[in-house]
Protein backbone atom coordinates (compact mmCIF):
# COMPACT_ATOMS: atom_id res chain seq x y z
CA UNK A 1 0.00 0.00 0.00
CA UNK A 2 1.50 3.60 -0.80
CA UNK A 3 2.30 5.68 2.00
CA UNK A 4 0.67 9.06 2.06
CA UNK A 5 3.11 12.01 2.15
CA UNK A 6 1.02 15.11 1.53
CA UNK A 7 -2.98 15.67 2.33
CA UNK A 8 -4.77 18.86 1.48
CA UNK A 9 -8.24 18.83 3.46
CA UNK A 10 -10.58 21.81 1.76
CA UNK A 11 -7.57 23.96 1.29
CA UNK A 12 -8.32 28.10 0.47
CA UNK A 13 -6.28 31.00 0.08
CA UNK A 14 -8.13 34.47 0.11
CA UNK A 15 -5.90 37.84 -0.51
CA UNK A 16 -7.18 40.98 0.11
CA UNK A 17 -5.99 43.55 -2.61
CA UNK A 18 -7.57 46.93 -2.12
CA UNK A 19 -11.19 46.74 -1.66
CA UNK A 20 -11.63 43.17 -3.48
CA UNK A 21 -11.41 39.76 -1.83
CA UNK A 22 -9.09 37.28 -4.57
CA UNK A 23 -9.84 33.90 -3.58
CA UNK A 24 -6.59 32.06 -5.29
CA UNK A 25 -7.59 28.70 -3.68
CA UNK A 26 -11.49 27.72 -2.88
CA UNK A 27 -11.53 24.31 -1.45
CA UNK A 28 -8.51 22.33 -2.93
CA UNK A 29 -8.51 18.54 -1.69
CA UNK A 30 -6.19 15.78 -2.55
CA UNK A 31 -3.23 13.57 -1.39
CA UNK A 32 0.20 13.04 -3.13
CA UNK A 33 1.90 9.78 -1.83
CA UNK A 34 5.48 8.50 -1.60
CA UNK A 35 7.67 8.15 -4.88
CA UNK A 36 4.89 10.20 -7.39
CA UNK A 37 5.59 11.91 -9.73
CA UNK A 38 2.76 15.10 -10.09
CA UNK A 39 2.75 17.62 -12.56
CA UNK A 40 0.58 20.86 -11.17
CA UNK A 41 -1.10 22.52 -14.23
CA UNK A 42 -3.08 25.74 -14.80
CA UNK A 43 -2.97 28.54 -16.88
CA UNK A 44 -2.40 32.35 -15.49
CA UNK A 45 -4.73 32.99 -12.22
CA UNK A 46 -5.94 29.48 -11.64
CA UNK A 47 -4.14 28.71 -8.69
CA UNK A 48 -1.23 26.72 -9.00
CA UNK A 49 1.80 29.60 -7.91
CA UNK A 50 -0.36 29.86 -4.48
CA UNK A 51 -0.37 25.70 -4.24
CA UNK A 52 3.08 25.40 -4.80
CA UNK A 53 3.78 28.57 -2.33
CA UNK A 54 1.42 26.42 0.41
CA UNK A 55 2.96 23.01 -0.44
CA UNK A 56 6.80 24.48 0.17
CA UNK A 57 5.82 25.88 3.18
CA UNK A 58 6.48 29.39 2.19
CA UNK A 59 2.89 30.25 2.60
CA UNK A 60 0.00 29.43 4.79
CA UNK A 61 -3.77 28.87 3.47
CA UNK A 62 -6.36 30.82 5.03
CA UNK A 63 -8.50 27.66 5.95
CA UNK A 64 -8.33 24.11 5.94
CA UNK A 65 -5.39 21.48 6.35
CA UNK A 66 -2.00 20.58 4.87
CA UNK A 67 -0.59 17.46 6.43
CA UNK A 68 3.10 16.67 5.66
CA UNK A 69 3.77 13.17 6.57
CA UNK A 70 1.48 13.27 8.80
CA UNK A 71 1.79 17.18 10.63
CA UNK A 72 -0.65 19.54 9.62
CA UNK A 73 2.31 22.40 8.50
CA UNK A 74 -1.15 24.62 7.56
CA UNK A 75 -0.95 25.72 11.10
CA UNK A 76 2.57 26.67 11.78
CA UNK A 77 4.77 29.79 12.69
CA UNK A 78 7.24 31.47 10.15
CA UNK A 79 10.51 29.80 12.08
CA UNK A 80 8.49 26.42 12.14
CA UNK A 81 7.84 26.59 8.33
CA UNK A 82 11.57 27.64 7.39
CA UNK A 83 12.74 24.28 9.56
CA UNK A 84 9.86 22.30 7.38
CA UNK A 85 11.35 24.15 4.28
CA UNK A 86 14.74 23.34 4.88
CA UNK A 87 14.39 19.59 6.14
CA UNK A 88 11.30 18.54 4.01
CA UNK A 89 11.40 20.29 0.87
CA UNK A 90 14.22 21.02 -1.91
CA UNK A 91 13.20 23.84 -4.31
CA UNK A 92 14.39 23.56 -8.12
CA UNK A 93 13.47 27.48 -10.02
CA UNK A 94 13.52 28.31 -13.11
CA UNK A 95 15.70 31.06 -12.24
CA UNK A 96 18.16 28.75 -10.62
CA UNK A 97 18.45 30.60 -7.49
CA UNK A 98 22.23 29.83 -6.83
CA UNK A 99 24.71 32.53 -4.60
CA UNK A 100 26.92 34.37 -7.98
CA UNK A 101 30.02 34.38 -6.16
CA UNK A 102 29.83 30.96 -4.22
CA UNK A 103 31.29 27.70 -6.33
CA UNK A 104 28.93 24.84 -7.21
CA UNK A 105 30.07 23.09 -4.13
CA UNK A 106 29.18 25.93 -1.83
CA UNK A 107 26.12 26.88 -3.29
CA UNK A 108 25.24 22.95 -2.70
CA UNK A 109 26.21 23.06 0.89
CA UNK A 110 24.37 25.88 1.86
CA UNK A 111 21.39 23.69 3.45
CA UNK A 112 23.21 21.67 4.83
CA UNK A 113 24.96 24.92 6.80
CA UNK A 114 21.24 25.88 7.82
CA UNK A 115 20.66 22.43 9.12
CA UNK A 116 24.27 22.75 11.30
CA UNK A 117 25.63 19.78 10.21
CA UNK A 118 29.60 20.36 10.34
CA UNK A 119 32.08 21.30 7.15
CA UNK A 120 33.55 17.83 6.78
CA UNK A 121 30.50 16.54 6.27
CA UNK A 122 28.58 18.97 4.32
CA UNK A 123 31.41 18.98 1.88
CA UNK A 124 31.13 15.04 1.21
CA UNK A 125 27.46 15.27 1.09
CA UNK A 126 27.69 18.13 -1.83
CA UNK A 127 30.38 16.21 -3.71
CA UNK A 128 28.22 13.35 -3.35
CA UNK A 129 25.11 14.97 -5.21
CA UNK A 130 27.24 17.02 -7.86
CA UNK A 131 28.38 13.71 -8.97
CA UNK A 132 25.33 12.24 -8.53
CA UNK A 133 24.08 15.00 -11.31
CA UNK A 134 27.31 14.93 -13.27
CA UNK A 135 28.77 17.67 -12.34
CA UNK A 136 32.12 16.19 -10.37
CA UNK A 137 34.53 17.98 -12.33
CA UNK A 138 33.01 21.66 -11.76
CA UNK A 139 33.09 21.39 -8.52
CA UNK A 140 35.09 25.10 -7.91
CA UNK A 141 33.53 26.72 -11.03
CA UNK A 142 31.39 29.47 -10.24
CA UNK A 143 27.43 30.24 -11.71
CA UNK A 144 29.18 32.63 -14.09
CA UNK A 145 31.51 29.63 -15.29
CA UNK A 146 28.77 27.17 -16.00
CA UNK A 147 25.84 26.88 -18.53
CA UNK A 148 22.32 27.02 -18.02
CA UNK A 149 21.95 23.52 -17.91
CA UNK A 150 24.76 23.34 -15.43
CA UNK A 151 23.34 25.77 -13.50
CA UNK A 152 20.41 23.88 -12.91
CA UNK A 153 22.17 20.56 -12.45
CA UNK A 154 23.47 22.28 -9.49
CA UNK A 155 20.30 24.01 -8.66
CA UNK A 156 19.05 19.99 -8.46
CA UNK A 157 21.79 18.81 -6.74
CA UNK A 158 21.77 21.80 -3.81
CA UNK A 159 17.47 20.21 -3.91
CA UNK A 160 18.62 16.85 -2.97
CA UNK A 161 21.46 17.36 -0.60
CA UNK A 162 19.22 17.46 2.55
CA UNK A 163 17.46 14.19 1.18
CA UNK A 164 13.95 16.06 1.43
CA UNK A 165 10.70 14.43 1.06
CA UNK A 166 9.76 16.45 -1.96
CA UNK A 167 11.10 17.56 -4.88
CA UNK A 168 9.36 21.34 -5.83
CA UNK A 169 10.39 21.88 -9.46
CA UNK A 170 8.44 25.62 -10.11
CA UNK A 171 9.43 25.70 -14.54
CA UNK A 172 12.78 23.67 -14.22
CA UNK A 173 12.97 24.20 -17.88
CA UNK A 174 11.69 27.83 -18.33
CA UNK A 175 15.05 29.52 -19.26
CA UNK A 176 16.66 26.67 -20.72
CA UNK A 177 16.43 25.67 -24.57
CA UNK A 178 14.91 22.69 -26.10
CA UNK A 179 17.99 20.29 -25.62
CA UNK A 180 19.21 21.42 -21.98
CA UNK A 181 15.29 20.96 -21.42
CA UNK A 182 15.28 17.45 -22.49
CA UNK A 183 18.48 16.59 -20.17
CA UNK A 184 16.97 18.47 -17.03
CA UNK A 185 13.36 16.35 -17.54
CA UNK A 186 16.09 13.00 -17.91
CA UNK A 187 17.58 13.99 -14.56
CA UNK A 188 14.54 14.38 -12.70
CA UNK A 189 13.55 10.85 -14.17
CA UNK A 190 16.53 9.51 -12.82
CA UNK A 191 15.98 11.25 -9.31
CA UNK A 192 12.22 10.29 -9.53
CA UNK A 193 13.53 6.33 -10.20
CA UNK A 194 15.96 6.66 -7.06
CA UNK A 195 12.26 6.96 -5.18
CA UNK A 196 12.14 10.96 -4.70
CA UNK A 197 8.84 12.25 -4.72
CA UNK A 198 8.69 15.00 -7.27
CA UNK A 199 6.09 18.35 -7.71
CA UNK A 200 6.50 19.44 -10.64
CA UNK A 201 5.00 23.25 -11.58
CA UNK A 202 4.47 24.06 -14.89
CA UNK A 203 2.14 25.33 -17.79
CA UNK A 204 4.10 24.01 -20.76
CA UNK A 205 2.04 20.52 -21.69
CA UNK A 206 4.87 18.60 -23.29
CA UNK A 207 6.60 19.19 -19.92
CA UNK A 208 3.78 17.50 -17.70
CA UNK A 209 3.83 15.18 -19.95
CA UNK A 210 7.52 13.42 -18.13
CA UNK A 211 5.31 13.37 -14.81
CA UNK A 212 3.31 10.16 -14.05
CA UNK A 213 -0.09 12.10 -12.71
CA UNK A 214 -1.26 15.15 -13.81
CA UNK A 215 -3.22 17.54 -11.73
CA UNK A 216 -4.92 20.49 -13.31
CA UNK A 217 -6.61 23.66 -11.73
CA UNK A 218 -8.55 26.40 -12.80
CA UNK A 219 -10.03 29.22 -10.84
CA UNK A 220 -8.79 27.83 -7.77
CA UNK A 221 -10.47 24.29 -7.83
CA UNK A 222 -9.16 20.63 -8.94
CA UNK A 223 -10.39 20.29 -12.67
CA UNK A 224 -9.10 17.29 -13.19
CA UNK A 225 -6.39 14.77 -11.54
CA UNK A 226 -5.38 11.55 -13.51
CA UNK A 227 -3.05 9.42 -14.28
CA UNK A 228 -1.04 10.39 -17.45
CA UNK A 229 -1.45 7.56 -19.82
CA UNK A 230 1.16 9.30 -22.06
CA UNK A 231 4.50 9.76 -20.04
CA UNK A 232 7.33 10.97 -21.78
CA UNK A 233 10.33 9.19 -21.15
CA UNK A 234 13.91 10.70 -21.36
CA UNK A 235 15.77 7.76 -20.55
CA UNK A 236 14.27 4.50 -22.25
CA UNK A 237 14.72 1.53 -19.92
CA UNK A 238 16.16 -1.31 -21.05
CA UNK A 239 14.60 -4.36 -22.34
CA UNK A 240 16.29 -6.34 -19.82
CA UNK A 241 14.55 -4.26 -17.21
CA UNK A 242 11.45 -4.51 -18.98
Amino acid sequence: MKEELIRLEALTKFYKVGAEVVKALRGVSTSIFNNEYVALMGPSGSGKSTLMNILGCLDTPTSGGYFLNGKDVSKLVDNELAEIRNREIGFVFQTFNLLPRSTALDNVALPLIYAGQNKILRRERALQVLDQVGLSDRTHHKPNELSGGQRQRVAVARALVNNPSIILADEPTGNLDTKTSIEIMGLLELIHEEGNTIILVTHEEDIALHAHRIIRLRDGLIESDAPNPNIVRVNTPSPAAG
